[in-house]
């Protein structure tokens, strides 16, 4: 439990501080390592909030960096599900 409160933590400040790209290799690593890591969808939809502007690349929406958490979120539980040999 204390391991998910500190990489909850350094996925926190890692938004805050350091460059978008640190940020998405810790959150696909914190949803790959913990089972359902949703913190770090919900920091991402933190980062779109503060640092979010229209990508005309993106069809104009804000929320990008909350949606490719979303999908690899859901991807990587599904696959996890698949994966692993433990009861439901």
């Amino acid at each position: 439990m204390a391991l998910r409160i500190l990489a909850s933590a350094l996925l926190l400040v890692s938004i805050l501080f350091l460059p978008v790209w640190v940020s998405a290799i810790l959150g696909l690593a914190g949803i790959a390592y913990f089972s359902f890591f949703l913190e770090a969808v919900l920091l991402f939809f933190l980062s779109d909030l503060l640092y979010g502007v229209k990508e005309a690349r993106f069809f104009n929406v804000v929320f990008v960096s909350l949606i490719a958490a979303l999908i690899c979120f859901t991807i990587l539980e599904l696959i996890k599900r698949k994966i692993r040999f433990h009861a439901k």
